[in-house]
């Protein structure tokens, strides 16, 4: 199952109260916040969750996989996502070092 901006909107409406609607402009309005973040070269840092960075590839040469032919790859920006501790503890069902802070042994 994959969770949607709607699904995100859907629980905040019935947790907070908020109108359907306005959940999704809150959704919406958070969404535009990261972007335009990590479109101006700023991390985005959400504790306990992970943080968002924009990195620059470098020019490269590569492959035409088709016809073989070596081709140059231009450089680029990717977004990378490095998880924090508390949620790879979550992910490996192990939510009282995610809670408390323990470290592992």
């Amino acid at each position: 199952m994959t969770l949607t901006k709607a699904d995100i909107a859907n629980v905040i409406s019935s947790q907070v109260g908020y109108t359907r609607k306005h959940s999704l402009r809150v959704v919406d309005s958070l969404f535009e916040l990261i972007k335009d973040s990590l479109e101006n070269g700023e991390d985005v840092l959400i504790s306990g969750f992970g943080k968002f960075s924009v990195k620059e590839k470098r020019e490269r040469r590569g492959r035409n996989p088709q016809t073989g032919e070596p081709i140059t790859l231009s450089s680029r920006k990717i977004v990378t996502f490095k998880y924090s501790g508390k949620l790879r503890h979550f992910v490996n069902g192990d939510s009282s070092r995610a809670l408390h802070g323990t470290a592992p042994s």
